[in-house]
This record gives structure tokens, sequence and C-alpha cells, in this order.
């Protein structure tokens, strides 16, 4: 069967992440090509003309890249232990390869990154800024350093737009509280969306009922499964959306959404966003958005989409978990209070009162994350030496994540969750099974070697909306490969089929602690 058509929203959401991007590939061109592959198939059986199954002939295009890059990553190519109760008999040992679909969730990290981490702290460990001796310099010139990086990989105009954090949780939370405390009052307006994470939720939620701002929201749109913006009256990139007019009034002061889904795997159209919030919100708005799904996977110019501050996780790209960054226009981060007082962050300190740095300082109170830093300042070095870089990555993931969706779909008894196949979506297959509960699924996955995750993924409101409690989610990333996927989908199958027989754990579960 041929891809579903696409609708006219989702042709819209396409042409925009090609211009935001400058990727000139379409996920409907993608889903084309792998349609290929069983083009001669029979509507009974999905067999090419000699009877085999279509997946088996398929190639990826650039299948190199993920062979290239494995042998950076040494926990790809390790087993997960298993013993029988007789642990003295070694031919009970079962070994299982290990198969990682939970990049959406952390990312592994190269060997790169994890001996920059010990050449850190077995040849320069020291802090940061105020030392004199030659340690402290050389941390200080490695820490600084990565701030030139980060700066460079999303094209910042200063590197004083960058600010390190633990991650994208506490650069969300500086905004909404050095920002939001400050900026906003009764009767102001913030708009977020029903698929943020929570992260881009609860912030807002505390600074608006502080303040008594209204805190309003874009709606899930069932059907498509994306924002629900309505019409474009225009056809164009002006944001003239008939149901996102109505949501930015004059009284907008924020607008926080996500970049790309990390359930749902929406590549949202930011630029038509921006446009619209720039024509009918207040004058002074500022425009948030959580990054985390789309610079690990895509370029991303924060000059070219237009936004005013972008949250971002270093531990979804390849760097040490403990660290991401705060970009925000140097402009509007000195305008701003501080996040935490404390060392680093002042000017001049008296008993009376106290001025603060400039930023970034300004939002580093304390001793910094030195080595995720430097850590972090590795992995986009990482990034930027693979052959084609981060649009080479891209492109490889949409066909991996193509591919991996279409294989799903063929799965009886699943249900994917997010657009239709030929709609530009992440590298994430996020799916509920009929009559078997996620956690059960993740947990008889798990002992075959295949890490998934299994919960709500910080995404409650959303999965309320498509009338879930929880679901699975398989993640991907550049270092995946189409013979995982095939593994995989063979486990899926027999853990599915077991769990089937044995009645399965449906239903929902109200008192289930998800693995999120």
């Amino acid at each position: 069967t041929q891809p579903p058509p696409v609708t006219q929203q989702q042709q819209q959401q396409q042409q925009q992440f090609r211009w935001s991007t400058g990727i000139n590939v379409s996920a409907e061109s993608i889903a084309n090509d792998i349609q290929e592959g069983s083009d001669n198939d029979s509507d009974d059986n999905n067999n090419n003309s000699e009877g085999e199954e279509w997946w088996k002939s398929f190639q990826l295009k650039d299948a190199k890249l993920a062979e290239t890059v494995r042998k950076d990553f040494p926990i790809l190519t390790s087993t997960k232990h298993f013993e029988d109760d007789d642990t003295e008999n070694e031919t009970n040992d079962k070994r299982k390869e290990l198969i990682y679909f939970d990049s959406a969730a952390t990312s592994q990290k190269p060997t790169s990154v994890i001996t920059k981490l010990s050449t850190y702290y077995n040849t320069i460990n020291s802090n940061v800024h105020r030392g004199a001796h030659t340690l402290s310099q050389r941390a200080t010139a490695e820490y600084e350093a990565s701030r030139d990086s980060v700066a460079q990989f999303i094209n910042a105009n200063s590197r004083n737009e960058i600010v390190f954090t633990s991650g994208a949780t506490e650069a969300l939370n500086l905004v909404a509280a050095s920002y939001g405390r400050v900026h906003l009052k009764h009767g102001d307006e913030v708009l977020i969306s029903e698929l943020e994470h929570h992260s881009n939720i609860v912030p807002w939620q505390m600074v608006c009922e502080e303040v008594g701002a209204t805190l309003k929201y874009i709606p899930i749109d069932t059907e498509s499964q994306c924002w629900d913006l309505g019409e474009n009256d225009n056809d164009n990139d002006s944001g003239d959306f008939t149901k996102l007019n109505e949501l930015i009034t004059p009284n907008t002061k924020v607008v926080s959404l996500q970049h790309v889904s990390n359930v749902l795997a929406c590549i949202h159209p930011i630029e038509q966003i921006v446009a619209a919030v720039r024509k009918r919100a207040s004058a002074d708005c500022i425009i948030v958005l959580d990054a985390c799904q789309s610079i690990p996977h895509m370029p991303v110019d924060v000059q070219k989409l237009g936004v005013d501050f972008i949250a971002a996780s270093g531990h979804k790209m390849c760097a040490p978990t403990g660290i991401g960054f705060l970009w925000g226009k140097e402009k509007l981060l000195n305008s701003m209070h501080p996040y935490m007082g404390g060392g680093e962050m002042i000017d001049e300190v008296t008993m009376d009162a106290s001025t603060y740095a400039p930023a970034p300082a300004r939002f580093e109170a304390g001793t910094p994350q030195i080595a995720q830093a430097i850590g972090l300042g590795a992995a986009i070095e990482y990034l930027e030496t693979v052959a084609g870089g981060m649009e080479r990555i891209c492109k490889y993931e949409q066909e991996l994540g193509e591919y991996l969706m279409r294989r799903m779909s063929e799965v009886e008894g699943v249900t994917v969750l997010g657009p239709e196949l030929g709609v530009d979506r992440a590298a994430i297959v996020a799916f509920v099974c009929d009559g078997v509960h996620p956690s059960d699924l993740s947990t008889f996955l798990d002992m075959e070697g295949v890490a998934i995750r299994a919960g709500h993924h910080c995404c409650q409101p959303m999965h309320r909306a498509l009338g879930y409690s929880h679901s699975a989610r398989a993640s991907l990333y550049f270092y995946n490969t189409k013979e995982e996927v095939d593994s995989f989908i063979d486990i899926l199958k027999e853990t599915l089929e077991f769990l089937g027989g044995a009645g399965g754990g449906g239903g929902v579960d109200d008192d289930f602690v998800p693995f999120i």
C-alpha cells in the first residue's frame, strides 16, 4: 500500500522544516523510497515477486554512517548478561546483544568524550576563573573554549549568550523565574502547548499562579497528532493559522514551546509561530524554545529561528549528564535578575547591596559543572567531525526513523503515535500495544537486550489528550542500524505474542509508577 496522503498542514510543516534546516529532503520522498522496496508486494503478504519480504532487500542510502561511528561507542557492542539459577555453571550464561533504542532519554557517549573527562581529572583538575596558577588557567581555558564551541554550533551572535546550566530543565526554570517573575503581572498571558515536556509546563504554572498571569495552551489535534493550529489562511510562512491567531493576543507576554516532540516526534513550524507571535502578541513578548530533541539531531541556527531563548541538554547530544545550556539574546540576559546568588555572579558586594556581573557569569553562581562543560565541548567537536556534519546525521535519522515506523506499522496489535508515514518527523516512535502494558513490554524486551522507554515520558497532558496513560517509546540516533531495527521488530513480535498469550498487562493502571 502507498503511504497515506499528506494534508495541507503537513505539507506546510515539511516546507518549514526544509527551510529552517536547509535540508532539501522530505519525509514523503523518504517514505516513497522505502515503499519502492515493496512496489511489487502482493496485497496479501507484502512479499516481492520472488516471495521475499520487502524489508529483507531494502537498504538505507547511508548505512555506512552508523557502521563508521559505532566503533566510537564501546557500549553499543557490549552484551547484556543474564545468569541462570546455577551461577557456577558457565554454560548456563546467556548473553544478549544490546539494542539501545532510548537516545531520546539520553544518548550514549563516544570514547573521545569519556577520554576528555578522564584527561581533565587526571591532568588539569582545578576550579576556574579566579586562580592564578597554571592548573586553574588551563581548566578555565578548556571551560571557556566549550562555551565558544556551543556558540558556534548553534550560530549564536556572541559567546556571552551561552549560559551553562545543569540541563534544559534548569534552563527553562531560569527563564521562568528570572524573566517571568519580574516581567509578568496580573492579566498577562503565557502560551505553551499540550505536547510540552513537564519542564516546559510546570515552571510556567508556578510563575503564573504567583503573579496572577493566565496560562494558555495550543491543543493537540488528535487526528494529525500535532499542534492544532487551524488552517493557514494565506498558505504561506506568515503564521496566519486560524486557531493560533485566537490564542495570541496583545496580552501575550511569553510563548514557550518545544521544537520537536519527545513523544510524538512532530517537528513544529517554529518560524511560522514566530511570525504570528511578532505580528499579534505584545511588543515585548519573548519566545522560548525547548530544543532538547532538535539540537542533537539536526542543524539549528538560532538567528534563523528568530526566538529569544533556547534550552538544550548536553546528555542527549553525546555529552555527559549534568550539563546543558541556555542561549538567550545578550540584551535580554543582561536585563534579567540572577537566578541564584553566590560567588562568580557578582560585580560588587557590600553589606548594604550587591551588583551583578553581566551574562553569562550572572547566571553561573558558584563552582560550575567544569568537567561536564568540557565534555559538552568534546561532544560538539565529535559531532562536527562526522563527515557531512549535522545535515548528514539528520538525513540518516530521518530515513532510519521512517523505516522503523514502516516496520512498526506492520506489527499486529501495535498503534504508533504521532504523524503518519510520509510526514517529516524525528526518529522517535512511541506506541501502545493491545492488551499489553508498556512497563511489562519494556521489562520483557530488556530481558532480550532491548532498551526502550516506558511511561508517560514527562508528558502526562499529551497522553491524557490522546486517551492513554502511558506509552512505550523507541528512539534512535545516528549510531543505530537497520539490522538493529529488524532485530527489534522480531523480538517485539515474539514478546507481544508471549504477553498476549499470558493475558498481558493491559488496561489503565493509575497507580503504576512509570519508568520516565
